[in-house]
């Protein structure tokens, strides 16, 4: 259809807007008008102006418009001459959808003043659509079994168009089973039924192959169609059957997961589903026997699926269900024996019955220490048990009167000290081929018996202190240690006292009973002691208790303590002063006096030097400063004075020096009154020597004592097997003018030497020693005793 001018190419289309002119109510201000659908753009639906009597000359001044909607507008209006056109292409399926009636409304407006005028477009239905089903194929699956009448609804076709152009009818290709039932179901449409009128037979025919066709009312009519395939099923008439009478079969125990143990085999007669054969475990089957074996429902292959063991079941009665898959399965049972033979798969078990919690070292052999108990689970040869201990412990395995059970007992004696503790290894072997073998460790503790004496660290102990320490200070200590442990190791120390020389000073000593550590109770001299020996006692707290001694050797060491004292000059009051007389005539050399002193201590603290302090005449007199004696620098002249005083200064050489002082009257006299003198001055002599022997006999007296007392310590020491320690004074003379004491004594490998004014060449100063101490070549063979010498010197007269 085309457009010329305002009206239609068309004289149908001219007639049928004729029609709708002749219809319209100018006093309504209401058009209607009808139109084909799928007309070309731009196709006249009719002249508004005209149809409403508006003057198209002023049309445009009043603004006249078709007024906007939500959707795109289908069509519009010449505002210059009125006339309403399509402004697309219509398709009234997809304007109206479903709708049986479509039709359009349109509003327009004249403004100046405003006129509002409603438009209706109906657009009219071609048979431009066909019918046609949802899917081109139906299959229906239809059971042989099922009785005449039955009915199977199908799918409706569809068909776009509208009102006659819709499906008005449904048909069948021929056949003898089947015939086609129409239902109308008004507004939903017509639905087509198919009805079985006879009997299928699957094993005549399986499939059957249908056309069913739908027509709409359009001129010519159109139609679409549906193939349906109707498949006859088979009904399940036939029992599964199992190919054997009876399965049974011979499995090892500890066969490996997944292995088939025997596969069962059924049929079926039927077809499809009902000739599938699925296979599983009957509905009395216990789930022991699910938990080790399962059936493939496929295959039925009977498969291990967990750890068969011969000794917790020998055989197996499973039942096996074979059932098809019809939609009521039947099935059929049948019994398979699995028997299990008996593999050397168990070791020896091996359990501890009883177990003493330790045993005494004291113990016999013999002595039971623990029960065990050996079993196997396995039979025959398999069970068979060798039991014994590994050779590495004292113990060994006894049986009891019981089978299966062993004594772990002592084969020898026991040794706390060299091992407390036992981890017992016990082995048993099974008589399988191949043999298993297990192990179990006990552990076994041993406990102590007293059985252990204390052991000092050191035998014997020596010890060097300083004179002069302070009472109830700590000295030294000594140590013990007890192999034994607990209260046999608790260890007490104490002082042994026994009737001897040192009984009186190791009685000024006190011991702490529990640490060892020595003090003493008052403060030792050198000059009285120099050394002495006792014996320390370490008892342990066991049952009987036990213990040991020790020689503890200590030696005293000196410290500056005495000051010198002044032997000569001495007067009759007791302080040191003297008178001497010599000629005038005498020469440069000669010996005016010697002055004598004594210091108690040794070493360096009893080594004496002189000086002159104070002289009139310094070079008159010269004093030797390690002997003390004065003597005459040069000849006397006839101006010298007849009277000097000399005051000499004696000190010693201890790292606080102590010192004393003597006063010497010099008288220079005529040769004559010399002579005269000497008389009476020797007479006087006579009884100052006697006060000198007296009080050197007093000295060597002393000395005597003291080697005498030595000699008994070292006697003592040597039969108390102490070889490295002992005491022993010497005397030797040496007239150098002053009363000296030099001590040796070793400790260790080394040789030490208190000295006095005389020292040996080559000797060093040992650091920390107090400054008195030297260190000897020894030259004695290791093996000799330690000697104590004591060196005094005798006046010079």
């Amino acid at each position: 259809m085309t457009e010329n001018g305002r009206g239609f190419k068309s004289s149908d289309h001219s007639l049928l807007i004729l029609l709708c002119l002749l219809f319209f109510k100018s006093s309504g201000a209401q058009l209607k008008y009808s139109i084909s659908e799928e007309l070309k753009e731009g196709t006249v639906v009719g002249n508004i102006a005209k149809d409403l009597g508006i003057d198209r000359n002023i049309m445009k001044q009043r603004g006249f418009r078709v007024m906007p909607g939500s959707n795109q507008p289908l069509f519009k209006v010449n505002e210059n001459d009125g006339v309403l056109y399509s402004s697309q292409r219509i398709d009234r399926e997809e304007v109206c959808k479903e709708s049986s009636l479509c039709s359009i409304s349109i509003k327009t407006v004249l403004e100046n003043p405003l006129e509002v005028h409603y438009i209706t477009v109906e657009i009219l239905d071609l048979n431009d659509h066909s019918p046609a089903f949802p899917e081109k194929t139906k299959r229906l699956e239809i059971f042989e079994s099922v009785l005449p009448g039955a009915k199977y609804q199908l799918q409706n076709a569809f068909d776009p168009d509208g009102g006659s152009h819709s499906v008005q009818n449904y048909k069948i290709s021929p056949n003898e089973h089947f015939r086609l039932e129409v239902k109308d179901r008004g507004r939903d449409g017509k639905t087509p039924i198919l009805h079985l009128q006879k009997q299928l037979d699957r094993e005549a025919r399986s499939i059957h192959q249908l056309l069913l066709t739908a027509t709409d009312g359009g001129n010519p009519p159109k139609s679409g169609t549906l193939e349906i395939i109707v498949d006859v099923l088979d009904v399940n008439d036939n029992m599964p059957v199992f190919s054997k009478e009876a399965y049974s079969v011979l499995l090892e125990e500890n066969a490996p997961i997944g292995t088939t143990v025997i596969q069962v085999n059924a049929t079926d007669l039927d077809e499809g589903p009902n000739g599938e054969i699925i296979y599983a475990f009957g509905s009395d089957v216990k789930d022991k026997i699910r938990d080790l074996f399962e059936v493939d429902s496929v295959s039925g292959d009977i498969i291990v699926k967990g750890l068969v063991d011969f000794e917790e079941h020998d055989i197996y009665d499973i039942d096996i269900q074979a059932s098809d898959k019809g939609s009521i399965p039947l099935k059929t049972d049948k019994n398979v024996i699995i028997k299990i033979r008996d593999l050397n798969d168990n070791a020896p078990e091996i359990e501890v019955a009883s177990l003493s919690s330790a045993v005494s070292e004291d113990s016999r052999p013999g002595t039971t220490v623990a029960l065990i108990s050996v079993t196997d689970s396995d039979s025959g040869m398999n069970g068979k048990i060798i039991s014994y201990v590994a050779e590495d412990t004292p113990f060994t395995l006894t049986p009891s009167v019981q089978d299966n059970m062993f004594a772990v007992v002592t084969k020898a004696q026991l040794d706390r000290e060299k091992q407390s503790k036992y981890d017992v290894k016990i082995i048993a072997k099974d008589a399988g081929v191949p043999a298993l073998t297990s192990d179990k460790f006990i552990t076994v503790h041993v406990s102590d018996f007293n059985d252990n004496s204390p052991v000092f660290l050191l035998s014997p102990y020596t010890f060097y202190i300083s004179e002069n320490n302070n009472p109830g200070a700590s000295v030294f200590s000594v140590r013990a240690s007890d192999a034994d442990e607990g209260d046999n190791a608790l260890i007490t120390f104490s002082i042994f006292r026994n009737v001897g020389r040192d009984e009186k000073v190791s009685s000024y000593l006190n011991i702490n009973s529990e640490t060892g550590e020595i003090m003493a109770l008052k403060s030792f001299d050198f000059e009285t002691v120099k050394s002495f020996q006792f014996q320390v006692v370490a008892t342990d707290s066991g049952s009987p208790s036990l213990s040991s001694n020790v020689t503890v050797n200590v030696f005293i060491l000196d410290q500056n303590d005495n000051p010198p004292v002044i032997l000569y000059p001495v007067n009759s009051n007791g302080s040191a002063e003297g008178v001497e007389e010599i000629p005038r005539n005498v020469n440069a050399g000669h010996l005016v006096t010697k002055v004598r002193a004594y210091d108690a201590d040794v070493g360096y603290n009893g080594w004496l030097l002189f000086s002159l302090q104070q002289v009139s005449d310094h070079s008159l007199f010269g004093l030797d400063r390690y002997t003390g004696q004065i003597r005459t620098l040069r000849s006397f002249t006839e101006t010298d004075e007849a009277e000097h005083k000399l005051v000499v200064l004696v000190k010693d050489n201890g790292n606080v020096s102590l010192s004393a002082t003597a006063t010497v009257l010099v008288k220079v006299v005529e040769p004559k009154e010399a002579f005269a003198a000497s008389d009476v001055k020797s007479s006087a002599k006579v009884d100052e020597d006697t006060d000198v022997t007296f009080y050197l006999m007093i000295t060597l007296g002393s000395v005597s004592v003291l080697f005498i007392i030595s000699i008994i310590v070292l006697i003592a020491m040597q039969c108390s097997k102490s070889p490295d320690y002992t005491s022993k004074y010497l005397q030797e003379t040496n007239y150098d003018g002053t009363l000296c004491h030099s001590i040796q004594y070793r400790s260790g490998d080394k040789r030490y030497m208190l000295v006095g004014p005389r020292m040996s060449i080559g000797s060093t100063i040992v650091p920390g020693s107090h400054a008195n101490t030297l260190v000897l070549p020894d030259r004695r063979r290791p093996s000799e005793e330690v000697g104590w010498r004591s060196e005094f010197s005798s006046m010079r007269s």
